[in-house]
């Protein structure tokens, strides 16, 4: 079958993919046309395989110089144009789908015989999605305002212009610390929190408590448990059911912590990835025991709505902040380290889980101090403890009395497993 199959002439091949592919496209659009009352075109699907074919008889003649095919593009241009001028005149219809995609359906051969296979197919399909997505892409930029391309404009600025401009040299000899480091700190903090700002907004933005859980957890646990205590202070109903979207955030910012360990210093999150599996897994099974193990009660609007205010997670002056933070912290782990040792590291780790340990965990991530793998292990799940300490705190005082008693059901059980990881971790 193999043999067979060199057997058969590359042109071949490539003659029928044009052929086919200009036939599903014209398929394709021919469907747009189906079920509106004006249905003037300038061709049937046919009409599409007749225009790829034509490119490719005059592509495969002068295939060096390709005069013929420069040609018979600008021929088929102007018969385009003159179609596209009477649509204008006679149905004043401005649209340009149509047109655009016999061009395409031109160029297809171009594609088939000069470009790797995996190009053409990504460029057939692209093609297809977008002609077969109008009303779902209208429906999308509909939901965008002018605020959203400021946002991607200041990702951009912050991942693709400042980046790479800074210098990767230490500032100071004593201290592994360079402007590249801490601005590729913001970088990845921003880049998880644009990226759950994007599907709470657009993708999911009827969200219920445990997807309000899920994005908020990427973006912050600690916003989302005061956020998701004040609101159930409002309502004063379906406790269980904030408690298990502030468990869910929690396991949420265990995913994220991972996965910051991950590109920052892999060998440790090989080292420790059982302990935050399990931790992980353990907090989704406790949110799920508070959602499902029971029998609901009457729902409320905040189940069916994102109660997260869509902020744009891209501020200058967090991103200030962070950075002033992480130089901080810097210093503090060094001076610790220094004229402590371990032990210091510990007590440090814990203090600073009661404030905004992402700043403290990346520089311990990207530090290289002169610590084992375990000890950063551990520093890092002592941070995450007291940061639980301190959520189950805001949970309880900010919610409503019965989310505090679930709250702290909660998070007894992943405080207690967090506790145990902790002492493993120090007789490893």
């Amino acid at each position: 079958m193999a043999d067979f199959l060199q057997e058969i002439p590359v042109l071949f091949i490539q003659f029928l993919l044009t052929a086919v592919f200009s036939f599903i496209v014209g398929l394709e659009q021919r469907k747009q046309y189906t079920d509106k009352e004006d249905q003037h075109t300038f061709g049937t699907d046919r009409t599409f395989v007749f225009i790829g074919l034509f490119g490719f008889v005059l592509l495969i003649a002068q295939p060096v110089e390709m005069y013929f095919y420069l040609g018979g593009g600008l021929v088929l241009s102007l018969f385009l144009g003159i179609f596209y001028f009477q649509k204008i005149r006679f149905q004043n219809n401005y649209g340009l789908t149509t047109v655009l995609l016999a061009l395409l359906t031109y160029t297809l051969p171009l594609l088939i015989i000069t470009q790797p296979n995996w190009l053409v197919m990504l460029f057939f399909v692209l093609v297809l999605i977008l002609t077969e997505s109008k009303h779902k892409i209208r429906g999308f930029s509909e939901k965008i305002d002018r605020t959203e391309f400021i946002t991607l404009a200041k990702f951009i600025i912050i991942a693709g212009i400042i980046l790479p401009a800074l210098p990767d040299k230490q500032i100071f000899s004593f201290l592994n610390l360079s402007p590249y480091k801490v601005w590729m700190a913001i970088v990845v903090i921003s880049g998880i929190s644009y990226i759950s700002y994007i599907l709470r907004k657009f993708v999911f933005p009827d969200a219920g408590l445990l997807l309000t859980g899920i994005f908020g957890g990427l973006y912050s646990s600690t916003a989302t448990t005061i956020i998701l205590g004040r609101k159930n202070r409002e309502t004063a109903v379906n406790h269980r059911e904030y408690a298990a979207a502030i468990i869910i955030a929690t396991a949420m910012m265990f995913l994220r912590i991972y996965i910051l360990l991950l590109i920052f210093n892999s060998e440790v999150a090989v080292s420790i990835s059982l302990w935050f599996i399990v931790m992980f897994f353990i907090s989704l099974g406790t949110a799920y025991y508070m959602f499902y193990g029971f029998k609901k009660t009457k729902k409320s609007a905040s189940e069916t709505m994102n109660i997260l205010e869509d902020k744009n997670p891209l501020e200058f002056k967090v991103a200030v902040v962070f950075a002033g933070l992480y130089v901080f912290f810097s210093f503090v782990t060094q001076y610790t380290l220094e004229n402590f040792g371990t032990n210091g590291l510990n007590v440090l780790s814990f203090i600073v889980g009661f404030t905004d340990i992402d700043p403290f965990l990346l520089n311990l991530f990207q530090g290289k101090y002169n610590v084992s793998q375990i000890l950063i292990g551990m520093a890092t799940f002592q941070a995450i403890l007291s940061n639980n300490i301190l959520k189950m705190f805001y949970a309880k005082t900010l919610g409503d009395k019965m989310l505090g008693k679930y709250v702290l059901q909660g998070f007894g059980v992943i405080i207690v497993a967090n506790i145990l990881v902790i002492i493993v971790l120090h007789f490893f």
